[in-house]
């Protein structure tokens, strides 16, 4: 196979490095020659900064170098890399995507997209005059994720800590920690980091602890410290994100599932009509002077049950078993 000219290899390489400049912060050639690498780009240092060298010099990107090594970004007034092709419909996705899902993809591929972001935040600026940019700015105030709780503000997480988590978890590596937990006790640990969890406002991470086979969930709020290992691990078999979830592990139980038989009143009995607690749910009237229903279903036993229970209060009673009436 030919080998492709050098200033074709050369194009290519500017292109994947222009989009990856940010305009808020520095980055720097190491941290470019990362997200490279991900992209399918394997260049040596040399190679990259010399590119970035000529880069300076044709388009309004700024150096930093008070230190090494050196950062770049875009500066304040620069119009930075235009990328065609992307219509309103696709910016509106773009930003969508980027407002809900930031805490769920690696931050090597956020940082990787911003390019797209940027530019989809300028196809939809209030400087974009035509209907189809105005209809798709309306959109983003048209719609809204709700929360089924009290609403809280989320705690805060170490964008570091977030950072090297979500490398470790991408690239199956070991993570070093050092975590509080809720009775603020400290401890330092390594970890197999096996993914992410967004419950409510919280995120939490399932992981392995050097040394032992169970699965823990810490969360990411609580993790002081951390970094990514350059050791690599193998996924555990007997591990998976979807069935760990399903057997509520998340939801403070240990997968054990429990028959339970319920009255409740005819407005409890309306909504679980149209959201049931579990695919076998039956419902069938109440004989009594009460009215209501009785249902049966088969779910996970845990402490979101008893909550989801004490929160109906007059609206549901547990009629079996009888140690979890007994535990309200």
């Amino acid at each position: 196979m030919p080998r492709r000219p050098d200033n074709l290899e050369t194009l290519h390489l500017s292109l994947e490095l222009l989009k990856r400049i940010p305009r808020q912060r520095k980055i720097d050639s190491r941290e470019l020659q990362i997200q490279l690498k991900e992209a399918g780009y394997d260049r040596d240092m040399r190679t990259i900064q010399r590119q970035l060298e000529s880069l300076c010099q044709h388009f309004d990107i700024e150096r930093d170098d008070t230190s090494r090594p050196y950062g770049y970004r875009w500066k304040e007034a620069a119009v930075g890399l235009s990328l065609p092709g992307l219509t309103e419909q696709e910016s509106l996705l773009m930003l969508l995507a980027e407002q809900n899902l930031r805490n769920q993809l690696p931050v090597s591929l956020m940082k990787a997209m911003q390019g797209f972001f940027d530019q989809a935040k300028r196809n939809l600026s209030l400087g974009q005059t035509s209907a189809s940019a105005k209809l798709a700015r309306e959109w983003i105030s048209k719609v809204r994720f709700v929360s089924t709780t009290l609403p809280m503000i989320p705690p805060k997480i170490n964008p570091e800590v977030f950072e090297q988590v979500s490398q470790a978890i991408y690239n199956n590596r070991w993570l070093d920690i050092s975590y509080v937990n809720a009775q603020t006790k400290r401890t330092k640990a390594k970890v197999m980091p096996l993914g992410l969890a967004q419950q409510g406002v919280r995120m939490f991470m399932p992981c392995r602890f050097d040394g032992y086979d169970d699965t823990r969930n810490l969360a990411l709020h609580r993790i002081q410290n951390a970094k990514c290992s350059t050791l690599s691990f193998q996924r555990p078999a007997d591990f998976d994100l979807q069935t760990y979830d399903d057997n509520g592990r998340f939801a403070f139980g240990h997968g054990d599932k429990i028959a339970i038989h319920l009255w409740v009143n005819a407005d409890l009995a309306f909504l679980l009509d149209e959201s049931p607690l579990s695919a076998d749910q039956m419902m069938m009237p109440a004989i009594g002077e009460k009215g209501g229903s009785e249902v049966k279903a088969t779910i996970t036993d845990s402490a979101l049950l008893v909550w989801w229970l004490r929160s109906q209060g007059d609206n549901a009673k547990v009629l079996a078993p009888q140690e979890l009436a007994d535990s309200l």
